[in-house]
């Protein structure tokens, strides 16, 4: 996953301008049917297109090598047709800032009962 703007502009201002910034307490996976560009916040799936649809919490592991995966399953019960193309990280889970955003592995067609998964490990963000 790939740094947003907000997210590289609190860094550079904490690690180089001494600029206070607390990390956030939790972050959050949405889901995006659209790039969500360096902005982070383009394409993201909405109550309105998928009833019931909500950012899921996201537990990351002790990075290694600069980077860190998930470690637990995040599971979406879909309720409508949609292509999930990628996924965002969020320091809230509704509003909020972008923090991370990329494309998935693979676009996923879903549909009306379908449950969407990203397996436990799958989901990782770093650094390079």
């Amino acid at each position: 996953m790939n740094l947003t703007t907000f997210l590289a502009n609190k860094l550079v201002d904490h690690t180089l301008r001494k600029t206070a910034w607390t990390s956030p307490t939790n972050v959050y996976v949405g889901l995006h049917t659209a790039n969500p560009t360096k902005a982070g916040n383009v394409g993201e799936l909405t109550t309105a297109q998928m009833p019931g649809y909500a950012r899921k919490a996201l537990t990351l592991g002790a990075p290694t090598n600069g980077t860190g995966a998930s470690t637990a399953d995040l599971n979406w019960d879909i309720t409508a047709s949609a292509t999930i193309t990628h996924a965002t990280i969020w320091d809230a889970a509704t509003g909020g800032n972008p923090l991370f955003q990329g494309p998935l592995g693979e676009s996923k067609t879903v549909a009306n009962g379908d449950i969407l998964r990203i397996p436990s490990g799958s989901l990782s963000v770093g650094f390079d």
